[in-house]
């Protein structure tokens, strides 16, 4: 079983609605999500907002498959002169073999290791609002959906900024001496679009049968999105966000969301004293935007170094940790 979560202090702006808890888990816990996830109790938990691991090879923490790829996260010459951009290698090259074309059943695998126990924690009615990579994003769908969970929507946030990694073809022809393939090529590139757009995955548990949304609110709590509070963050009711992530809160992670993005999704799906889980915390991002809104908040992350990061943000804002 799972480690021991913390408790603190009552927090008496879960009396504002007959759903929070008072008195319960909270902070940051360092450790194995899928271990720490089994001391969470049955139906206890009103959001699970999470950044998930992409499965993209973002860092060592990111790669979940078996491939032993040589070439996966390292870096050309080429790639290495480009500078920041090119952190990392994140796709086999000289060819897909078996083993990298297994990359995203492999991920599909992980997904499922901990959707089930996903479902169990949430109340009935309860959202799941999961950042994923574009690659992979329709198989973490597919494992929540296997676990018993609804489709709701796939929201789109848009990025302000984002690098374009995608590598002339006719300078590569040029640095083989390959001079008319480098005039034939003109204007082609190796790589992808610029990345402006993430998916948010938005799932809901399913409230129970026999009874309607409005039943469920009421004896969950959950179930129901609150647009006034959401248009607090967003200028529309859509299902395109664009926030932009501020200089002064960038550095932190290598996937770092904005406060605002997170405060919006939290805001739209829960109420004051309410618990929102991240099972995979990073530098803590959903648990600062939680806490914030007055909202309880229980976080995993397996490295120290983010642990650490998120025990000074939520210490920053005197905040339990």
């Amino acid at each position: 079983m799972g480690k021991p979560l913390p408790t603190v202090r009552p927090d008496h702006s879960a009396a504002k609605n007959g759903h929070g808890h008072g008195d319960g888990p909270t902070g940051i816990v360092q450790g194995d999500s899928l271990e720490l996830i089994q001391a969470v109790p049955s139906e206890s938990v009103h959001l699970i907002l999470s950044d998930i691991p992409y499965g993209i090879g973002a860092d060592h923490w990111d790669v979940l498959h078996r491939n032993t790829n040589s070439a996966y996260l390292g870096r050309s010459p080429a790639q290495r002169l480009a500078g920041a951009v090119f952190q990392r290698r994140r796709k086999p090259i000289n060819g897909w073999s078996a083993a990298d074309r297994r990359i995203p059943q492999e991920y599909g695998q992980w997904c499922a290791s901990w959707a089930s126990q996903w479902y169990r924690v949430l109340k009935p009615g309860a959202s799941a609002l999961v950042f994923a990579g574009r690659r992979l994003a329709h198989r973490c769908a597919c494992a929540l959906e296997d676990a018993g969970f609804c489709v709701k929507d796939n929201l789109a946030w848009l990025r302000d900024q984002a690098p374009h990694r995608a590598q002339r073809l006719s300078l590569i022809y040029q640095r083989r001496g390959q001079q008319q393939a480098c005039a034939q090529w003109q204007g082609w590139r190796v790589g992808n679009l610029r990345p402006t757009y993430e998916p948010v995955l938005w799932f809901v548990k399913p409230y129970k049968v026999g009874g309607t949304i409005a039943d469920n609110v009421l004896n969950h709590g959950v179930g129901a999105y609150c647009q006034d509070a959401f248009l607090n963050y967003i200028n529309a009711p859509d299902n395109v966000l664009r926030v932009g992530l501020p200089t002064a809160e960038a550095g932190l992670h290598p996937t770092q969301k904005p406060l605002r993005l997170l405060e919006a999704l939290i805001a739209l799906t829960t109420c004051e004293g309410q618990l929102v889980l991240d099972p995979f915390a990073g530098s803590g991002s959903t648990l600062v935007a939680a806490q914030r809104l007055a909202r309880r908040h229980l976080g995993f992350e397996a490295q120290a170094e983010y642990v650490a990061i998120c025990k000074r943000r939520l210490g920053e804002l005197g905040l339990s940790s």
